[in-house]
């Protein structure tokens, strides 16, 4: 003998009620999957630049403990240079500052798409209730 679990009422308007899926429907959600794959490439980006200022910032720490006469290899494009170490700190700084710079303008990208994302959730979930899964 097979035993029916009963449904709420909720559940049972939710499975009676599947809406048509409309273009401008599905051009939403379309819009959602592309920011959100943009969304997870820019995070990646981020994480990268954020590592690559972790890394400067050690090798800058790692320079104040050399000698002020030494000369140190600084790579510039594929060839290494020997430099003194103050020119090396100051281009490492610059360049610490460049990333500060590219990681503002990530952060701020991402949270733009993260606002139009929720704005895209909010009408489709609207619209389909659970039937739907936007969640990543």
């Amino acid at each position: 003998m097979l035993s029916r679990r009963m449904l709420s009422r909720e559940e049972e308007e939710e499975i009676g009620e599947e809406k048509e899926v409309r273009k401008v429907d599905q051009e939403r959600i379309n819009r959602f999957s592309r920011i959100h794959s943009r969304q997870k490439a820019l995070d990646d980006e981020l994480k990268a630049r954020q590592k690559e200022k972790e890394d400067l910032e050690e090798i800058s720490t790692e320079l104040e403990l050399a000698d002020e006469d030494d000369k140190v290899p600084y790579k510039i494009g594929d060839t290494f240079f020997n430099l003194p170490v103050a020119e090396v700190q100051e281009l490492l700084s610059s360049s610490v500052e460049n990333i500060d710079g590219e990681v503002t303008k990530l952060e701020e990208r991402v949270g733009e798409l993260t606002g139009e994302m929720q704005d895209l959730k909010d009408a489709l979930y609207g619209r389909f209730g659970r039937s739907i899964n936007l969640e990543a």
